[in-house]
């Protein structure tokens, strides 16, 4: 006996592009948030304030704004985008790539700013007791920093992954409201309202979205939680 066929209407296909999207944004903005994030906390380079600035620019401009500037920079006309399609034939603007990395974007705030909650609550007299023990930078940075920034890396990948389905401006700008193509469940939410009696479908996206979220958060306590008991920092 087989299992029933999983419905393929537009709203699961917006859930699914939404997931899909998600966790593609995360693994991609991740290693940029950590990075920055140590850059900012560890390095007493000149320009950290500058990298401070563009990992919190998407969170203080509006969305539509950034998805434009990624439309003005990635687009077939932009420079990057232009060079892009003319070399390789790769167009990024209104595709699932496009979805993908204004999404990316925008959650790399939220995510910086969680690793960079969590770098900054390490003990530094740990790292420095490493280091007059021979450990390199690299050294100290993988067996010492990294483990005990894990729970805040964690917390900042869920955080993003929450964050990332409930993404609107940025995406609608930059990757347009093509169904079955670029229509994440927020854009499937505002195109239900848009048409008559869409209401329904919009309450039942909505409670979709809630869910979602909620399960994202909890998920990222627990997480959080056993983590920090295996390391013994609770």
């Amino acid at each position: 006996m087989g299992f029933p066929a999983f419905p393929d209407t537009p709203e699961w296909q917006a859930l699914r592009l939404s997931l899909l999207v998600a966790a593609i944004a995360v693994a991609i903005a991740l290693p940029f948030a950590v990075g920055g994030a140590w850059i900012v906390s560890r390095s007493r380079a000149p320009g950290r304030g500058v990298v401070n600035a563009l990992l919190h620019l998407p969170l203080v401009l509006p969305p539509i704004v950034v998805g434009y500037l990624l439309l003005l920079l990635l687009g077939v006309r932009g420079p990057i985008g232009h060079l892009l399609f003319s070399m390789f034939g790769v167009r990024i603007a209104f595709t699932v790539k496009a979805v993908v990395i204004a999404t990316a974007v925008m959650i790399l705030p939220v995510m910086a700013r969680s690793t960079r909650l969590a770098l900054d609550a390490i003990d530094r007299g740990l790292e420095a007791a490493a280091r007059t023990l021979g450990a390199s930078r690299a050294d100290v940075f993988a067996s010492v920093t990294l483990p005990l920034m894990a729970p805040g890396v964690l917390a900042a990948a869920a955080i993003g992954f929450t964050a990332a389905l409930g993404e609107f401006g940025a995406v609608i700008i930059f990757a347009a409201n093509i169904e079955g193509e670029t229509r994440t469940l927020p854009l499937a939410i505002y195109t239900a309202l848009q048409a008559p009696g869409g209401e329904t479908a919009a309450a039942r996206l909505a409670a979709i979205s809630i869910v979602f979220a909620l399960l994202g958060l909890a998920s990222s306590e627990w997480l959080n939680a056993r983590l920090r008991l295996r390391l013994g920092l609770t």
